[in-house]
Parts: structure tokens; C-alpha cells; sequence
């Protein structure tokens, strides 16, 4: 091997550290903030010591490659898959979801996180909306609250009326049945946290400029509904923990643990297999002595501040 032949591959594979290096810094993005986050209040020392960071960045690593791995198994079988992740405001339910899709398709895995009905939803059938996103095949449907936002923020907020809410008990059951009997997969988690860790996870946001956009009026009300939320969930637990599509509940106090323990066992309830890729050969560079690339002017670039 000649000296430019190992210059050439030194900077290949200094090129490739430095692409792995990026991706990693992307999730290292999002953990710093978790950190910052601590910081901000006193508070912060009177949280447990979470997950080693070498041990939890090796795992979501691990996990995040397993997902892939569920993702070219949904494509190529043609699988649905909805995941619901309910729980209360800041426990953590947005953070999976991130860690989840981080690293797939988003043409094949999406995040349903539907807005306040208008007037217009008010009025159909109360599943009808959730229905137009569902998965079709070869897809998986992540949905931040879904259908048992009656069962939770309605009920307590007064949005629906008592036979409202009792019909959607009768009715849940078979919606799910009916989903599951067509062939999609449904996976239902519960985040729970305790009422000092949301308070101090309230209190983060509130001091934090780049996280205040997430206390809505609404999630303030429901500070001080803790009971009547504590309320609204065991019964929805009661009335709709079946057999066929049981909860599953997350402890997400340490939001380290409750990530790698959701994801681990969302990948358990699937029976997904390695999909053998064919591998993948780029084809040789045509180039036609012909064309020559015409010149851009310099002010249609974005200027070079950084």
C-alpha cells in the first residue's frame, strides 16, 4: 500500500468516526437537556441516582437497533402496529416516543398527537377521528394521548357528559377487539409518576424558557386535580385492562429507566424477526463530458456564520 492509498484510507476512516460521532451527539443533545434541566432548581439533589450513563447510552443503542430491526419486519409483512402511551402531563410519555422514532422511518413509524377537538369532531362518532390514524399496512402509529383522553382529561375537566363517558366504557372494549381482530397489534401504557415528582418536573418547566410552551392552561388546572386524575385513571384501568388488550404500567419516575424498560418491553410483545437485506451496491458514477454545472451566485447562499 502506497502513502497516498493510506493517507486515503486514514481520512476515510477519520470520516467515519466522525459520522458515528454525529449520530451519537444527536441523542446526547436531548440527554443534555435533561441535565440542564436539573440544574435549574435546588431541588434537582433530591432526585434518585438514575441509570450509569455508559450502560444507558449502550442499551438505547442496542434497543434503538432492535426497533429498526421491528420496523423492517412491520414493512416487509405488511403488520400494523398502534402503541398508545397515556399518563399525566410531564411523565415522561414524550421522551420514549422521541427515543422510539428516533432512529426509523418516519414514513413507516408516525406520532399521532391529535389537537382539541373542533366543533365539527365534537359532534361524530367519538372514535371517528382516531380512526383516520390508524396504520395501514407495513406502518406503526405511536399515539401521545389517544381515545381514553375521555376516559382521563374529559371526564375530569367536565369536556364530556356522564352518559358520554359511560358509553365509552361500553364501547372501548369492541373498538379494540375489532382493531386487534383486523390484524393490527395494540400495546396500551400507563406512564406513573408520583405527585412530588411532577410537581418538581412542573417546576423545571416553569423556570425553563425552552420547555414553557409545554405548560398549557390546561396542564396547569391540572396540577391541582391530582386526586380527581388519580380517580379517573383507576377506573379507567378497571373498566378497561381486558385480556386481549391489557395496560401495561411504565414506572417513570427515572426517566432513564422508564425509557429502556418501555422500549425493551414493547419489543418483547411483538414477534418480530431479522428481515435478511439484499446488499446494497451503488451503481457507477455516469458522467456525461457534455454537461458542465453552471455557477451559483454567492448570495444565494445561506451566509457562513458559524
Amino acid at each position: 500500500m502506497t502513502a497516498s492509498d493510506r493517507t486515503s484510507q486514514a481520512a476515510k476512516r477519520e470520516r467515519i468516526i466522525q459520522e458515528m460521532a454525529d449520530d451519537l451527539d444527536e441523542e446526547l443533545e436531548m440527554e443534555l437537556d435533561d441535565t440542564r434541566l436539573d440544574e435549574l432548581l435546588d431541588e434537582a439533589d433530591t432526585l434518585s441516582p438514575t441509570v450509569d450513563r455508559k450502560v444507558y447510552f449502550r442499551e438505547l443503542l442496542r434497543l434503538q437497533g432492535e426497533l429498526v430491526k421491528l420496523q423492517d419486519w412491520v414493512q416487509t409483512e405488511r403488520r400494523k402496529v398502534v402503541v398508545l402511551f397515556e399518563g399525566r402531563d410531564s411523565a415522561g410519555k414524550g421522551g420514549v416516543i422521541k427515543r422510539i422514532t428516533q432512529r426509523l422511518n418516519p414514513r413507516i413509524c408516525r406520532v399521532a398527537a391529535l389537537p382539541a377537538p373542533s366543533e365539527r369532531e365534537r359532534s361524530q362518532w367519538y372514535f371517528q377521528r382516531y380512526v383516520a390514524h390508524l396504520p395501514a399496512g407495513g406502518e406503526i402509529v405511536l399515539f401521545d394521548r389517544s381515545w381514553y383522553n375521555r376516559a382521563g382529561v374529559e371526564r375530569v375537566m367536565g369536556f364530556c357528559t356522564d352518559d358520554q363517558y359511560q358509553e365509552f366504557f361500553k364501547s372501548v372494549p369492541e373498538f379494540e377487539r375489532m382493531l386487534i381482530r383486523s390484524g393490527t397489534i395494540l400495546l396500551k401504557y400507563w406512564f406513573s409518576i408520583t405527585d412530588d415528582e411532577q410537581q418538581f418536573r412542573f417546576a423545571m418547566r416553569i423556570k425553563d424558557p425552552l420547555k414553557q410552551w409545554k405548560l398549557s392552561p390546561m396542564d396547569v388546572e391540572a396540577r391541582s386535580r391530582w386526586e380527581a386524575y388519580t380517580k379517573a385513571k383507576e377506573t379507567m384501568l378497571e373498566h378497561t385492562h381486558l385480556p386481549d388488550s391489557p395496560w401495561w404500567i411504565v414506572d417513570a419516575v427515572d426517566k432513564k429507566r422508564a425509557r429502556l424498560n418501555c422500549i425493551s418491553h414493547l419489543l418483547s410483545q411483538i414477534p418480530y424477526q431479522e428481515v435478511s437485506r439484499m446488499p446494497v451496491v451503488l451503481p457507477p458514477r455516469v458522467r456525461n463530458p457534455d454537461y458542465h454545472r453552471g455557477p451559483i451566485p454567492q448570495e444565494m447562499y445561506v451566509p457562513a456564520k458559524y
